[in-house]
């Protein structure tokens, strides 16, 4: 089901869920701002999840709340899991669906990381 990018953050979504260590996930790696698994249906040959472990509906939720340590913190994550994956060598995808209009299905921010092969254009037609 679609994000509504203003609703409250629901601490049942199935990241909060991860993040407590409810929900079994393949982590790669985690620090103090943020935790990187890999994705259940992998859409490439390396698709990990990269969530903050602070309670954001959204990037622009994040963006607004966020303090500038997690802000800083959380990419610099995202950074170090792409590098980790060895990524950087060949180029990768990095997506965050926003709102139902941008096609976020968990209320939790999150960005995607997508490698291992030639990705096409962002978006079809």
């Amino acid at each position: 089901m679609p994000v509504d990018i203003t609703q409250p953050y629901d601490p049942n979504n199935i990241f909060a869920r991860i993040l407590r260590g409810e929900i079994p996930a393949r982590r790669v790696w985690e620090d103090d701002h943020a935790v990187a698994f890999e994705d259940i249906a992998p859409q490439a040959p390396t698709h990990v999840l990269v969530i903050p472990r602070g309670a954001y509906v959204s990037w622009d939720d994040f963006s607004d709340r966020a303090s500038d340590k997690e802000i800083a913190g959380f990419v610099r994550a995202v950074g170090t899991v792409a590098r980790m994956l060895g990524l950087d060598a060949n180029g990768y995808r990095l997506l965050a669906n926003i709102g139902s209009h941008g096609g976020q299905e968990v209320p939790h921010l999150h960005v995607h990381l997508f490698g291992g092969r030639p990705l096409g254009t962002m978006l079809a037609g």
